[in-house]
């Protein structure tokens, strides 16, 4: 779906912004006319490339400003001027939250606190949306719960093959889960209390051109990746794990939609992903890469990682009956997709350079 601009003085901002999704959301916003302010600390990997291909399309529409959520300063003036704010600075990873607990606390739950009160203090009215996760329902249906069919679990019960609501009960699991939790009810609660534009994404699995997955977080182009690059990948658990995926086209116009439609998704909270038409496990994907390459990827398998949820699929009704949206990007498509945009990629160019030499 798309939205109809509506036009005000200011900019949109976007904490990390030099992100996949913050990259995508920042290329659609300045396509249609919008100033995009990036802010981001450039320190994953990658995302300099991200900033250099808006900036080479769109340099008349994006500044960036390199500084970090966890300073309150640069916040505050980050959020002047702003005619909305959408919030996806994260430590994104379960493992490493596991590694440095205090770590991705500061940033996912410090850090947007700081977000919410430099929005509150300067720019009250503005629209914030914020990108939780599915994390915080916690790992839901043990494997008990679930049968083996083909190369995928599905739920015993049919009732779940929903997919879990938005009153899914918040089970915060691994230090991430509970730090993206918290920033989640502290979004809510400044809707609530202080009376902010605030909406919160809980996310599920997203993928699409300018991912650089790896194998701690963007799951789908980590696959990829190693496969083209002739590197083996590492599956933890079984490989009947399943998720609902969604291709970023898809979620960037969720997000475009949200800002059009401030005031009916104010306050609230929906799940944001594929779906249950648009579902994949972790053997499905190996198989359609093996499609695509003509070749099996190398696999390795390793126990089960703390927090892993053996089935996740999002049911998003809620947001399609206030926004009108629905995904219109099927796997297949998306995957396919995402595969031609790594081949030309500087993260599999190089390595295929570094083979032949």
């Amino acid at each position: 779906m798309s939205a109809t601009p509506i036009r005000r003085e200011g900019h949109i901002l976007i904490t990390g912004g030099a992100g996949f999704l913050g990259t995508n959301i920042a290329a659609a916003l300045a396509a249609r006319g919008d100033d995009v302010l990036i802010f981001d600390n450039l320190s994953r990997d990658h995302v300099r490339e991200n900033v250099s291909w808006l900036q080479q399309r769109y340099s008349h529409r994006i500044s960036l400003r390199a500084a970090d959520v966890r300073d309150l300063d640069a916040a505050n003036d980050a959020v002047r001027g702003a005619r909305a704010v959408i919030h996806l600075a994260a430590q994104v990873a379960v493992t490493t939250s596991v590694a440095d607990p205090i770590a991705d606390f500061e940033v996912n739950a410090r850090g947007t606190l700081n977000v919410l009160e430099a929005v509150r203090r300067h720019v009250p009215q503005v629209p914030l949306l914020f990108a939780s996760t599915n994390k915080v329902y916690g790992k839901l249906l043990p494997i008990e719960a679930l049968a083996r069919q083909g190369q995928r679990y599905v739920p015993r019960d049919p009732q779940d093959a929903a997919g879990f609501g938005e009153s899914t009960p918040l089970s915060l699991y691994s230090p991430y889960g509970c730090s993206k939790g918290a920033a989640d009810q502290y979004v809510l609660d400044y809707a609530r209390i202080y009376g902010l534009k605030t909406t919160v994404f809980r996310m599920s699995c997203l993928y699409g051109p300018h991912q650089f997955g790896n194998e701690d977080q963007g799951w789908v182009a980590h696959f990829l990746i190693s496969a083209l690059r002739g590197e083996p990948t590492s599956i933890y658990g079984d490989g009947y794990q399943v998720r609902d995926v969604l291709e970023v086209d898809d979620a960037v116009s969720a997000y475009l939609l949200a800002l059009e439609k401030a005031d009916a998704v104010s306050g609230a909270v929906f799940n944001l992903g594929g779906g249950p038409e648009n579902t994949l496990s972790l053997r499905e994907l190996l198989d359609a890469i093996e499609r695509m390459e003509g070749r099996p990827p190398a696999v390795s398998f390793h126990d089960w990682r703390p927090g892993d949820q053996p089935w996740y699929v999002s049911d998003t009704r809620a947001f399609t009956r206030v926004a009108d949206w629905t995904p219109q990007v099927n796997v297949e498509t998306g995957l396919r997709r995402l595969h031609d945009w790594l081949l030309d990629s500087s993260v599999v160019q190089q390595a295929r350079r570094e083979a032949v030499a």
